[in-house]
């Protein structure tokens, strides 16, 4: 990225770096050693490289002339190891004698080639990462279709990316936003890509190319980003399927006005179970068991077989909840299901075992997606 600065602009272009690090991309890669520590090695090797320059010039110190006293001391010999390796070379201080000329042939030369490799490969490395890091952007964001843009990485948003992933989705198809460097961070490290960034700005939701997203998971701290959330990703794309989480139940209306398709009410959820276990424990602990996914009993979405075509619901083998019609959702128990089309789709409850492969066609349902 290249930055053009006019005179007399100085704080604006401070304003815009301070702009553009707000929201920035950040994909998951291999363990690198931190940019500080790089160059610092570098600026202590080019150091050591200088403190063996001047000693092998004040050892043979005999083999110089100074041209203001003659002599050659120990500053001397730094002065003059710091104008030979930067090239500079005022000439006041000349080797001499053949063994002194010697030494810069074969020793002092070398070093000032060594000198400028590490200067010059730091400029390099640092310019050929930024250029590298640009081109891994680009390559990202021109495969990136379909994908899922979760906006928060804390306990829930962290939470709803496993249950994801646990039906198969990759996690290169993922994409986190959150407005702190190190959730992202952490994002980044389980190997999601990352934007940095305020999820309530149009320009940020862009960088984690919301416009081409099949679904977004909005996992936010507070109910009115939520909303705001939503408001500006359903501006941007129309079709994504958005699932909002909210804290009170009393805002849940408000975000389906914004645009969510479903509204998960966290902490009356979370109350429901309580009260439910303090009534009855077994029950409470079936509850968790359902909520948890990958083991145990689950909630599954699944299609219907030819082979139950025509049947009642409690004449499959799986113990069915729900039947899925077109936008309607039945109870097992609801006259108007009849019998099973092949259209429909059945929501279950499966017994899952950590080994167990979920098919492409079968999703995972969350209980807390329900009122309880």
């Amino acid at each position: 990225m290249f930055h053009v600065k006019l005179p007399g602009h100085d704080a604006m272009a401070r304003q815009a770096d301070e702009h553009l690090m707000t929201h920035r991309v950040k994909l998951p890669r291999d363990f690198v050693e931190r940019p500080i520590r790089q160059v610092g090695k570098r600026v202590a090797i080019a150091l050591l490289v200088l403190a063996a320059t001047a000693f092998i010039v004040w050892a043979d110190r005999d083999g110089y002339t100074d041209n203001s006293d003659g002599s050659v001391d120990l500053l001397d010999a730094f002065y003059y190891a710091t104008v030979t390796l930067s090239t500079t070379g005022y000439g006041d201080i000349t080797p001499v004698s053949d063994g002194a000329r010697l030494t810069n042939i074969f020793l002092i030369t070398p070093l000032r080639v060594l000198f400028l490799i590490i200067l010059v490969g730091t400029t390099l490395e640092v310019l050929t990462e930024r250029t590298r890091e640009e081109w891994r952007q680009n390559r990202w964001r021109a495969a990136l279709r379909d994908h899922t843009v979760v906006v928060g990485f804390g306990t829930k948003g962290r939470s709803a990316i496993e249950t994801v992933c646990a039906t198969g989705l990759k996690k290169e198809q993922v994409v986190v936003v959150d407005p702190s460097s190190k959730v992202v961070d952490a994002a980044t490290a389980e190997g999601y890509a990352g934007v940095v960034g305020d999820a309530t700005r149009s320009e940020v939701l862009d960088r984690a190319e919301v416009r081409k997203a099949r679904q977004i998971i909005i996992a936010t701290q507070r109910d009115d980003t939520a909303v705001l959330v939503t408001l500006t990703a359903r501006q941007l794309n129309s079709g994504a399927k958005i699932v909002a989480a909210v804290r009170e139940e009393e805002n849940a209306p408000l975000l389906r006005q914004s645009g969510a398709d479903a509204v998960i009410t966290s902490a009356s959820a979370a109350g429901r179970l309580l009260g439910l276990s303090v009534l009855s424990p077994a029950a409470g602990m079936v509850m968790e068991d359902l909520i948890q996914q990958g083991s145990g009993l689950d909630i599954v979405e699944r299609p219907v077989v030819k082979a139950e075509v025509g049947k009642g619901v409690r004449e499959t083998e799986d113990l069915v909840v729900s039947v899925v019609r077109g936008h309607r959702v039945l109870g097992y128990d609801d006259p108007a299901v009849g019998t099973l089309q092949l259209t429909d789709r059945l929501i279950t409850i499966a017994r899952m075992t950590p080994g167990t492969q979920v098919a492409p066609d079968v999703k995972r349902m969350r209980m807390d997606q329900h009122r309880l």
